[in-house]
């Protein structure tokens, strides 16, 4: 009994082997989250150094934007050109604001020659193409050295062909379309539907026609007279528009003052344009070949952000169809 070694027993052998085991699967454990944790910071660092060479990137197109524009000062003889593209209205791009903006600022260059109204437009608001108008006429009044011609590319309707007038010359495509001299208003009368769904309409006003044009009332015939007058009136400041600004040149038939539109060709025919050219072309035979253009447009950084929102919002979009998240 003494002096005896005592022998470790077969319990003794199983907990350590299994303590042992415990241990290394900890370990394996450990490692692989280390492991993980290396490879998420270095794409980590990978998707910011990509953040960063792209802001770069945009600074750069940004302070070259500028360095071009500050270069307008000391470049010579040139065609300036104006873009109005896309719906002439208040809340867009080609707004009376900003297109007045751009032409004074063409025509107040000392290198301006001559400038191009460059239009790529099927219309919009009578007010704020009346105010271009009228601008372009009085500024063709004090920059009387400077020709200002319009140039039609695919569309220079309504509106858009309503600014154009105020050219001293219009150019377009053989294909463009080119007229709609006319004024319009549609809406809905809802007051069908509403009687089949069983829905009651309530309405309080004070004076007569202030419910004017309600669509879910019938149409007064009265109040209909006073509308369709309304938009003879701006009809009428359209055409009176266009005969001041075509003058002789304009063949005045049954059909040019009705809404109808045309093709570039067919307009050269009735006087409503002057020729078949483009804005190169044009600025080649007036002496001045160099384009410079002074139109006013998104800085890169609000093209970026608006990409983004719109990028933002359409994962979203993708999020909610797989249902990948819920919304409580």
């Amino acid at each position: 009994m003494f002096g005896r070694k005592k022998t470790p027993s077969v319990d003794s052998y199983s907990s350590g082997a299994s303590s042992e085991k415990e241990w290394r699967l900890i370990e394996r454990v450990v490692m692989a989250n280390t492991a993980e944790l290396k490879r998420g910071r270095r794409w980590g660092i990978f998707f910011k150094l990509l953040t960063f060479i792209y802001l770069f990137v945009l600074l750069g197109v940004y302070f070259q934007n500028s360095v071009d524009l500050s270069d307008h000062a000391h470049s010579t003889d040139h065609t300036a050109v104006v873009d109005i593209d896309g719906v002439i209205s208040a809340s867009d791009q080609a707004n009376a604001d900003a297109i007045i903006a751009n032409v004074r600022r063409a025509l107040s260059h000392q290198g301006t020659k001559a400038l191009v109204l460059r239009i790529n437009s099927p219309g919009g608001s009578p007010v704020q193409s009346a105010y271009v108008y009228d601008e372009i006429r009085r500024l063709r009044a004090i920059y009387t050295e400077i020709p200002i011609y319009a140039v039609i590319v695919d569309t220079g309707a309504s509106g858009a062909y309503f600014i154009a007038s105020a050219a001293d010359e219009i150019y377009a495509n053989g294909a463009s379309v080119v007229g709609s001299i006319g004024v319009t208003a549609a809406g809905f009368g809802f007051q069908g539907l509403i009687e089949k769904l069983g829905i009651e309409r309530r309405e309080f006003t004070s004076g007569e026609h202030k419910a004017f044009l309600d669509p879910f009332s019938d149409v007064d015939p009265e109040e209909q007279a006073l509308f369709e007058a309304l938009l003879t009136d701006v009809h009428e400041q359209f055409i009176d528009a266009v005969k001041q600004g075509r003058g002789d040149r304009l063949v005045e038939t049954e059909d040019v003052f009705s809404g109808l539109f045309w093709t570039g060709s067919q307009a050269l025919e009735l006087g409503l344009i002057d020729g078949l050219k483009s804005t190169g072309q044009l600025a080649r035979e007036i002496g001045h070949p160099s384009l410079v253009d002074f139109t006013s447009r998104p800085s890169p950084f609000e093209q970026f952000t608006n990409r983004f929102g719109a990028s933002v919002a359409q994962n979203l979009v993708k999020l909610l169809q797989n249902d990948q998240f819920n919304l409580q």
